[in-house]
């Protein structure tokens, strides 16, 4: 994989940036293959089923997350890669066990049918379990950092980004929205445990690898916050004004659950603004960083101007 730092604040940032997302759509596609070998016994269905899963589709958008902040610290590529592996097993488990009809019910996720309806409920509850479980797996060995210390603090942080202070008790709070009406506070406390706190542990853990003082991630944390809900706005304004065809899930689903977002809360103009605002919130964030952010700040951008 090629640092992309220079090469974007050169000019080309879109055009980078798409060139990003396609190397480490492939590296985790790569990763994924080797990771899950089909074994030839009765495992195989749960190992094909966590293939379909994980393998093809998908924006990669945390592992890129976690590529472009390790720019900024000159971070070993294949360590940066394993880390965001981990994340990315911790999304498609999350998106496996969010589609099952006891949850959100959907029949198509990334522009093919989901796991509980090309295999079965019991398979995809067990694939999602064990993409949970790999992430760690993966956080632990020795090939993602040499230092043990470094290794238990990522595991810690993914932990508590994905349970319930994360995203586990987002989910729960967006079960609750379908019976109770929510407030704006409440509507954005739900988004930042939903997807806001996975997208906080793919930027700080490059920070926790370079032994960053936590003092010293104030910005990051600030870009990580602004970001993740700028995009959930241009996620709702997608679920209202996007085409299901690019987006590979069905759309429209909030509202016919009466589910408060930010979009009937704010309505469209007001939420595509405040998207906007939190973006060149989110860049401002990266000042002291210089040019090794420019990565970052065009990924915030793709954040609302992005179609699927």
């Amino acid at each position: 994989m090629v640092r992309t730092d220079a090469r974007v604040a050169a000019g080309g940032g879109k055009a980078v940036l798409t060139q990003a997302a396609k190397t480490m759509a492939a590296a985790m596609d790569d990763a994924f293959d080797a990771l899950l070998p089909v074994p030839e016994d009765p495992r195989r269905k749960l190992y094909e089923a966590m293939r379909h899963a994980a393998i093809g589709g998908g924006k990669r958008l945390r592992p890129l997350l976690v590529r472009a902040t390790g720019d900024l610290f000159h971070l070993d590529e294949d360590a940066l890669v394993r880390v965001g592996l981990a994340v990315e097993c911790i999304h498609v488990y999350s998106l496996i066990h969010d589609d099952l009809p006891a949850m959100d019910n959907d029949d198509l996720r990334r522009g093919k049918p989901t796991v509980h309806r090309a295999f079965d409920e019991a398979t995809a509850i067990l694939a999602g379990d064990c993409l949970h479980d790999l992430a760690f797996e993966i956080l632990v060995d020795e090939r993602t950092h040499s230092d043990p210390f470094v290794r238990c603090e990522l595991v810690r942080a993914l932990t508590k980004a994905s349970g319930p202070v994360g995203m586990a008790g987002g989910q729960m709070m967006d079960l609750e929205a379908e019976r109770t009406p929510f407030d704006l506070p409440t509507v954005t406390r739900l988004q930042q445990l939903k997807t806001g706190a996975i997208i906080a542990f793919c930027v700080e853990a490059p920070a926790i690898m370079a032994h960053v003082p936590l003092e010293a991630r104030t910005g990051l944390h600030g870009y990580a916050r602004d970001i993740g809900l700028a995009f959930q706005i241009a996620d709702d304004l997608l679920d209202v004004e996007g085409d299901e065809a690019l987006a590979g899930k069905a759309l429209g689903k909030d509202a016919a659950a009466g589910k408060q977002t930010f979009l009937s809360l704010l309505g469209v103009a007001r939420a595509r603004h405040q998207a906007q605002f939190l973006v060149d919130q989110a860049k401002a964030h990266l000042h002291d960083y210089g040019d090794r952010a420019a990565l970052l700040r065009a990924i915030a951008d793709f954040v609302v101007e992005r179609d699927r």
